[in-house]
């Protein structure tokens, strides 16, 4: 004789029965949520409880109480832990803002060696100093008390999230310029009887610190079934480094490079010589570029006298590098050209970038600013 199921039967809406398997489906769900969903729809389709426990690898006491719990609060309400009233909070309010206040300080304001709060430096400090500061509820404070706290606030002292300060005055007015200058190349590019306000614009910086870096040991090729990747010592040898100059033509989208071991003053103006040399003499070179002392030096100023009106510079401002569009160059180079490359001297170093600038320039792309450009054209 089938055994006969003494507790009362669940019976669910459509409603309820769709929220449910709703929730079985959803990938980011709690899992307890979804566990006791699934005993709730086991049970009201007539299973029993010491069954459904087996399906779910689970034990029959937790069926029965989330069971109870649908029974007694409704299906859905059953998904949650129900509060339970407990004893009373022990910690004042004035306490928990003392320990908020505390945590918006730096360790090192109070004495301490520290620069940020853990959670655990910051409970011992609580605990040492309660009593004295009037709140001895949390004389015997924990961690994890300190950390349901700062939650509750929303406060992470231990954390630090990195922002920009615009420190440059003159920020907006730059960027317009800047932002004016792809405007003209905007223009330029897509009618072919523009006349810009300069013959060639180019966007021009340095990126220095390009590591010669040498292989040990020699790579290990890919080998099927064995191992799917490149196989690479660990331990390499260190040639020194070399600065790339370049500038791209923002019209034709070509790369002009230069491999210098330093990028000083002597080597920027050795590039703007370069660039003098490219371009028919009465063109007019309009350069987007940074706030490098290299640019702005006696020596620079002294050959561009030598060559009046025959370069314009337009600076980025202070700390707004992001304007200039040579960094997107040089982000691409750095993620696919650079990221694992080895060499065995400076020199290979230096004819392996000429020939990925070789490369590029056999299909240059322009680049097309989009960001403020309705703005710069007001």
């Amino acid at each position: 004789m089938p055994f006969k199921r003494t507790k009362a039967e669940l019976i669910l809406t459509q409603s309820e029965r769709d929220e449910l398997n709703k929730i079985i489906k959803t990938r980011t769900e709690e899992f307890r949520r979804v566990e006791r969903a699934k005993m709730m729809l086991l049970y009201a389709d007539g299973e029993q409880a010491p069954a459904i426990a087996d399906q779910l690898n689970t034990n029959a006491p937790k069926v029965y109480r989330c069971i109870d719990k649908a029974l007694e609060f409704g299906a859905l309400n059953a998904l949650d832990d129900i509060k339970r009233s407990g004893r009373p909070a022990q910690i004042t309010d004035d306490a928990k803002t003392w320990v908020v206040s505390l945590a918006c300080q730096k360790p090192k304001e109070l004495g301490y060696s520290y620069e940020v709060w853990t959670t655990r430096f910051l409970s011992q400090h609580i605990r040492k100093n309660a009593e004295e500061a009037g709140h001895p509820s949390v004389k015997n404070i924990g961690s994890g008390t300190v950390s349901r706290i700062l939650d509750e606030n929303d406060i992470k002292p231990h954390k630090i999230n990195y922002y920009l300060e615009r420190r440059d005055p003159d920020f907006d007015t730059k960027m317009a310029q800047v932002l004016y200058v792809y405007q003209q190349v905007q223009w330029t590019l897509e009618d072919n009887e523009f006349q810009p306000i300069c013959d060639v614009m180019l966007s021009y910086d340095e990126k220095p610190g390009i590591q010669a870096v040498e292989n040990k040991a020699p790579d290990l090729p890919p080998v099927p079934g064995k191992h799917t990747t490149i196989g690479r010592d660990s331990e390499y040898i260190r040639h020194g480094t070399l600065s790339l100059l370049a500038g791209i033509d923002l019209v034709t989208g070509e790369v002009i490079g230069s491999v210098e071991d330093r990028h000083r003053s002597r080597e920027f103006v050795d590039f703007l010589k370069m660039l003098d040399d490219r371009y028919d003499p009465e063109l007019r070179i309009q350069v987007v570029l940074d706030n490098h002392s290299a640019h702005t030096s006696k020596e620079t100023r002294a050959y561009l006298e030598t060559v009046p009106n025959r370069f314009e510079f337009v600076f980025t401002p202070k700390h707004g590098s992001w304007l200039n569009i040579i960094e997107s160059f040089f982000a691409k180079m750095s993620k696919s050209f650079l990221r694992h490359i080895r060499v065995k001297s400076k020199q290979e170093l230096k004819e392996r970038i000429e020939l990925y600038l070789q490369e590029v320039n056999e299909n240059p792309v322009p680049f097309r600013w989009k960001y403020g450009l309705e703005s710069a054209s007001n």
